[in-house]
Formats: C-alpha cells, sequence, structure tokens
C-alpha cells in the first residue's frame, strides 16, 4: 500500500502544489485515492476502535454533523498519507515562517515533529473522519489544537460530488486586514485533497508579506451523504 501510495504522491508536481500554496494559501492535488481506499476509510466510519473521540457539532455549534478522531496507532493508509505528505510540505512551511518572519522552523521528518509536539503536551492524534447528511454544514473554523501547529491540514473527499452528495462544497475565507474577505469554494473529487493553511497566509504586499487569516468550512448539503478525511499534522493537548 505505501508503495502505490508514494507512487500517486510522487507523480502530483510539488514545485507547483508549492507555489500555489505559497502564493493563494491553498492547493488541489491531483488524485492519490483511489475508489476503492475511499470506500474501505468510509466503510471503518462505523468501527468502535478505530476513533478515540465522536464530536456532535450541533452540540458544541460548530454546525450541523458529525466527525471522529483516529486513535493511535492509526490506520496504516491514514499514517503513510501523514508522513509522506508532511515530508513534502515541511520545506513550503520553513518559507512560510520566513515569508511571515517567524523563527519556528520544522524538521523535515513528521516523527521529529510530533516529537516538539510531545514536549508540549500535544499528545492526541488530530487525523480524523468526517460524515454529513441532508442539511448539515460545518461552520467556519480553524484547527489549531495547541501553542505548537503546522501551518498546512489536508483535506480528501471520500465520497463522489454528484453522485453520493449535492451541495457540501469546501469554502476557504482568506480574512485581510482593513480590506474585504476573499471567499473560495472548492468541490473535493473523490480521492483528490486539498492543502490549505491552518491559521494565516503570508500575503505579498508593498512593504514585504503579511498576514491574513484563512478559515474553513463546508457549505450545507442539498442531498445525500458526504464523507472527508482530515490529514492534521499538529497532536492536540
Amino acid at each position: 500500500m505505501f508503495s502505490a501510495l508514494q507512487k500517486n504522491l510522487a507523480r502530483a508536481n510539488w514545485t507547483s502544489l508549492t507555489q500555489s500554496l505559497l502564493d493563494n494559501g491553498f492547493a488541489l492535488v491531483p488524485q492519490i485515492l483511489s475508489p476503492e481506499e475511499c470506500q474501505a476509510l468510509i466503510a471503518q466510519y462505523a468501527s468502535d476502535t478505530t476513533f478515540r473521540a465522536t464530536i456532535n457539532m450541533e452540540q458544541f455549534n460548530f454546525g450541523r454533523g458529525e466527525y471522529k478522531y483516529f486513535s493511535y496507532p492509526l490506520p496504516r493508509l491514514v499514517q503513510g498519507l501523514r508522513e509522506h505528505l508532511y515530508a513534502q510540505l515541511a520545506r513550503a512551511a520553513n518559507l512560510w515562517s520566513e515569508r511571515l518572519g517567524i523563527s519556528t522552523r520544522y524538521p523535515s521528518s513528521l516523527d521529529e515533529f510530533l516529537k516538539q509536539c510531545q514536549k508540549k503536551k500535544q499528545v492526541r492524534p488530530t487525523p480524523l473522519m468526517l460524515k454529513y447528511r441532508e442539511g448539515d454544514f460545518n461552520c467556519l473554523h480553524q484547527d489549531l489544537y495547541g501553542d505548537l501547529f503546522f501551518p498546512f491540514q489536508v483535506a480528501f473527499g471520500l465520497s463522489r460530488p454528484g453522485t453520493d452528495y449535492l451541495g457540501g462544497e469546501l469554502v476557504l475565507v482568506q480574512q485581510r486586514p482593513r480590506m474585504q474577505s476573499v471567499p473560495h469554494v472548492i468541490t473535493l473529487a473523490q480521492g483528490h485533497g486539498l492543502i490549505f493553511a491552518v491559521n494565516f497566509h503570508p500575503q505579498p504586499g508593498k512593504r514585504g508579506h503579511f498576514r491574513t487569516v484563512l478559515r474553513h468550512g463546508v457549505s450545507a448539503l442539498t442531498r445525500g451523504e458526504r464523507f472527508t478525511l482530515g490529514i492534521i499534522f499538529h497532536d492536540s493537548r
């Protein structure tokens, strides 16, 4: 499985993806997961042992719908995605810090980064699966979980838009200081991914880069059922 995953990730144009991420705060990843892998992940959602926590979004005023955090050890495919994506994104994360004048630097491997999380007492895994049904939505938010966070996360569409569900677009809103916010609306095809900023994005200006806050959410489903896999690289308290 890992070799197939590595091949799919290697086929992506990481130079172009990194440039899009640095320029726009997000980048669309071509198909990484097969339909069979997507279905296998969806089938795991009913497992009681695969996840450490279930969150009812309406209960916490996060929106409507449900999501579950995976427990350690992560499923092999989820672990593989987390490790290999981190390795591809670490350099971009350091460029991100440089542009924002932040002293934080990220190691080249996920294992070393998670050791840093442990020192901050951030030890709970954050990869998750989200489930939406008709009428469900996710309010604009950020996934920070602690003092230490990796600047990017990745969402993978597991369901088929237009077939399994309607609506349910991924919404990114870039909040610019003293300017109007900029919305981006993205439909995630099955097996495709979106890399996007966890917190803020370095926007070029006349005097260098300045910070714009990026929040994300999901528009209301009008029909069907939608599953998404979220790969977050930092652990939580």
